[in-house]
């Protein structure tokens, strides 16, 4: 009764919604069928009692030898899992070898022995695939670099010079060894981190001669760390020789006396090996397999479960059974005339009224009218009718206003964007604005030229033939020099909607040099290309590219008040092309590579910037389906590389919908 007055209450003060009606019904179920027990002869209670304390002992028994079983098979199957585990690291490693070894550059780096060349080459593959060791070793065993990681943070220690001439994953490369899985080994090595998982590869040069060797490695605490939480076990792995190299429990202060094991234990070894263990004061049962990678063992790995698990799931399975055989009991205490006179006609309507109202049709009444507590439910669920009537009014409304302000904020988001492109505008007539100083003195010059020829020829009327053709020929060159300058000034000035199409990407950087070139001049900079000899074919927007281009180039005359080396270049890979800018200038912070990109930053005196230039042209790439990226060393100078694909994917889709 304490209940269903709640509940009641509840309606009244409007606390319930749909998703609370079924619950609702549920726990008002329960008090009325335990009353009607009254109505029930003590025989049959007894009865009922007797075969539920019969159905459960038999039940449990059968559970439990049943959870014994399946104890096992899990502790079998845990140790498959961290076999596998341990497996697929190793052939991460390969993978990371393979990458690293075929990196250009790295052979002529370890034929010269350089260690600094070849840390610089991998040392975005070992950040971008959060390698957690790397070894650079010479072909005498003598480590050239080391990069470890450190467990509790993500700085690298770096270490040279040490002995590995006596790991076996070395000298079998150095040896020319070749198991029947390839010229690849791997080997359980003590670092000062703890135990390391190493794989290693030989790396030859283009001759096919080895020049020395990649050592990747992983290590084994967290390796076990995150295969304990897919196993759903504890892992020890054993030295070959019996002794505890790393686990995922902690020291237990008995110390691991009765996980170690003898020579003669250890010859014994198997898949299905079981032991009970005593540890923490704790029974575990564990089972030793032979750890092996690459056709050959490396350790031994153990696998652990608490053995009381079996108990205490018997102990759960048997209480569920109890309450199950209970509530078993109490239904059929229902099972009678007065349920099917009394209880199951108004629960049923009840329940296809509750089905109508949950599928949206609020105007359902229950129409029971009766003096007891099912009464007081379905008057209860018809004021709650009414109410979610009234909540579903007030929640159209709501969504009618939010439609509107979505319109207004669609409105307000389209003015943002004009904004955004009178900034973009802005900021390339600033460009403009630099790039006509220069280039009103670059025409000039030929203008000058032309002039002084034509005075000339104007006052020598005996001028030889051959030499009125020279004169003419520099007048013509000296017109189309101008002509072109010009020209290109009015390309990169025009707003143009955007054009995609296939074209020389060269073109376009020897056209940003042209129109920096006055700049370069005067800057005292002098400009190293480095263009490839074949054109370099390119779906992208050529004004677009030439205003990135002509920003990045004035950004690094600036960067170099002092005048230096300014080189770009243009090399392409399968998918995509590089255009690298290179200045030898101040640098940028390491604080300020993170906001470089950002709108208005700038670190210019007032009035020689807007903070814009990198911004646009990180949209202008963006669209372009490509990024910018950043290499600088303060006091060094900087490197911007502008990355495109050769195909953007709006353009490739078009195109293959065209055939």
């Amino acid at each position: 009764m304490g209940l269903l007055q709640d509940t009641i209450q509840r309606v009244r003060e409007n606390e319930l919604d749909k998703k609370t009606i079924a619950q609702l019904i549920g726990q008002l179920r329960l008090p009325k069928i335990i009353g009607l027990q009254t109505r029930l002869t003590a025989p049959y209670v007894l009865l009922t009692v007797l075969l539920a304390l019969v159905g459960t002992y038999v039940v449990t028994r059968l559970v439990t030898s049943s959870i014994r079983e399946r104890f096992d098979n899990q502790l079998l199957e845990a140790s498959r899992v961290t076999a596998d585990g341990i497996v697929q690291r190793e052939k991460t490693h390969l993978a990371y070898l393979r990458l690293m070894a075929f990196t250009a550059g790295i052979p002529d780096a370890l034929a010269r022995r350089d260690a600094d060349a070849a840390r610089d080459l991998l040392w975005p593959l070992v950040l971008n695939n959060k390698v957690e060791a790397l070894s650079i070793v010479d072909l005498e065993g003598k480590e050239l670099i080391t990069l470890v990681k450190d467990p509790g943070s993500d700085e690298y220690f770096t270490s040279r010079e040490a002995d590995f001439s006596s790991y076996a994953l070395v000298r079998s490369v150095i040896e020319g060894k070749a198991d029947p899985t390839g010229d690849k080994f791997c080997e359980l090595l003590p670092t000062a981190f703890g135990p390391y998982l190493f794989s290693s590869a030989p790396v030859r040069d283009s001759n096919g001669q080895l020049v020395g060797i990649l050592m990747v490695g992983s290590r084994l605490q967290s390796l076990l760390t995150s295969i304990k939480a897919q196993a759903l076990a504890d892992i020890v792995i054993l030295t070959p020789d019996g002794e505890v190299s790393t686990t995922t429990m902690a020291p237990p202060p008995e110390g691991y006396g009765d996980v170690k094991l003898s020579q003669p234990e250890i010859a014994q070894v198997a898949p299905t090996l079981m032991h009970d263990l005593k540890l923490f004061s704790r029974d575990y049962k564990a089972v030793y397999s032979p750890l092996v990678i690459r056709q050959q063992p490396v350790g031994i790995l153990l696998v652990l479960l608490p053995s009381d698990y079996v108990f205490t799931t018997g102990a759960t399975s048997r209480n569920w059974f109890i309450v199950i055989f209970a509530l078993g009991t109490v239904a059929v205490f229902a099972v009678g005339y007065f349920l099917a006179r009394s209880i199951s006609h108004p629960i049923l309507r009840l329940r296809s009224v509750s089905q109508a109202v949950a599928s949206g049709d609020l105007e359902q009444k229950t129409g029971l009218k009766r003096r007891d507590e099912i009464g007081d439910l379905a008057s209860a669920f018809d004021v709650m009718t009414v109410h979610l009537r009234q909540r579903t009014a007030e929640a159209a409304r709501l969504y009618a206003e939010t439609v509107q302000r979505n319109k207004e904020l669609a409105e307000i988001n389209a003015k943002l964007q004009s904004a955004q492109q009178q900034l973009v505008q802005s900021e390339k007539l600033a460009a403009i604005g630099q790039l006509t100083a220069g280039i009103v003195h670059d025409v000039k010059n030929p203008l000058a030229v032309v002039i002084g020829i034509v005075d000339e020829l104007s006052e020598d009327k005996e001028m030889k033939r051959e030499e009125l053709q020279g004169h003419l020929k520099t007048v013509r060159d000296s017109a189309w020099r101008a002509n072109t300058i010009i020209t290109d000034l009015l390309k990169f000035a025009r707003q143009s909607t955007p054009e995609m199409k296939r074209q020389d990407l060269s073109a376009t950087v020897e056209t940003a040099l042209r129109l920096t070139d006055y700049l370069a001049r005067k800057a005292k900079v002098r400009v190293i290309k480095d263009l490839p000899k074949s054109p370099v074919v390119v779906t992208y927007d050529a004004t677009q590219i030439e205003q990135v281009l002509i920003n990045l180039i004035q950004n690094a005359f600036q960067a170099m008040p002092s005048g230096g080396h300014l080189r770009v270049i243009l090399s392409q890979a399968k998918d995509a092309v590089a255009i690298a800018v290179q200045d030898t200038g101040v640098g940028i912070p390491p604080s300020n590579l993170i906001k470089i990109f950002d709108p208005f930053f700038t670190t210019k005196p007032a009035g020689q910037g807007t903070g814009l230039g990198l911004s646009v042209s990180y949209g202008i790439v963006a669209r372009h389906g490509g990024r910018i990226d950043v290499a600088s060393e303060v006091g060094k100078g900087a490197t911007l590389t502008v990355l495109l694909p050769v195909e953007p994917l709006a353009a490739a889709h078009t195109r293959e919908r065209a055939k």
